[in-house]
């Protein structure tokens, strides 16, 4: 087991410690056509509501996504998105307690949504869709969280995967922080994420969960995603039909405690107060004297 490093992230709120435990980052779509949510928080009251359902059950930070990226999706203006989710980080204004991350890849979105209160940028697409959110997170003095994507949501699924999945997620990664740093993003403000799923065969995400330890060499905070995703989805198949999203709950719980033991600092996941739990149990796995005193 990695011995994980430790990370302070400079916020407009103050400072977020990285690595003394495993941060859980809940997931609030308010899309119509999320892979595993759709439609189910559209309405801004009912994902207020979920946002703070969510920091009750144990989150540490909330990702608030208006555009679904899930594969075959083909994207959402910037008006659309602004629209959906601008309501939303105005109702949690003052209430949630918790930080916000703004899920875009878009820098007029990610510029809006700062604007309302969200203090992290998370961008699935590594800038490699719109460069300017490198620009926004320098300005706005927030952090950025840069994932890997190989090719694009309607397509990603479909084109030929990477030979080589961790060089090809590492060479991607590093193009992505070589351009936020060129624009002025301090390396104490970058996360990574491997970006499980984007692009990515159901083995290669598997691989990729196994050499976490190889990209937490790159020297930055690790966020990783798995949560009822759709290699999950294919590994629990019965009758050659992929088990739905919401029978995915402890194929996501294994692959959390898998991406905790590989060093993962922060864990994306639906189910917050289930992960809560699993990714306790997995820092005193990490760090037995840390769970000394409990009873």
């Amino acid at each position: 087991m990695l011995k994980r490093r430790k990370f302070r992230l400079r916020l407009p709120s103050g400072a977020l410690a990285l690595g003394e435990r495993t941060l859980i980052m809940g997931v609030l779509n308010v899309t119509p056509d999320s892979f595993s949510d759709g439609g189910e928080f559209l309405d801004p009251q009912r994902a207020i509501t979920h946002a703070l359902e969510m920091e009750r059950a144990g989150a540490d930070l909330l990702d608030i996504g208006a555009e679904s990226t899930r594969p075959g999706s083909t994207g959402t203006p910037a008006e659309t998105e602004m629209a959906r989710i601008l309501p939303v980080l105005e109702g949690l204004r003052g209430a949630l307690q918790i930080p916000i991350s703004i899920d875009t890849r878009k820098s007029e979105v990610a510029e809006a949504a700062v604007s309302a209160g969200a203090q992290i940028i998370n961008d699935v697409s590594g800038l490699r869709n719109d460069p300017r959110i490198a620009e926004v997170a320098h300005r706005r003095g927030v952090p950025l969280i840069l994932m890997h994507m190989r090719g694009e949501p309607e397509t990603m699924q479909k084109k030929p995967f990477a030979r080589d999945v961790m060089k090809d997620v590492t060479k991607g990664l590093r193009a992505s922080i070589s351009l936020a740093r060129k624009a002025g993003v301090a390396k104490s403000q970058i996360i990574i994420d491997p970006g499980i799923g984007f692009g990515k065969s159901f083995e290669q995400n598997y691989e990729l969960l196994r050499k976490l330890a190889e990209l937490a060499k790159l020297g930055y905070p690790l966020l990783v995603g798995t949560s009822r995703k759709g290699f999950l989805g294919a590994t629990l198949a019965r009758d050659g039909k992929s088990a739905p999203a919401e029978e995915r709950l402890w194929a996501t719980a294994a692959t959390v405690t898998a991406s905790i033991l590989g060093g993962a600092h922060i864990v994306r996941v639906h189910d917050v107060a289930e992960m809560a739990q699993v990714a306790r149990v997995a820092d005193c796995l990490l760090d037995a004297a840390r769970c000394r005193n409990f009873r």
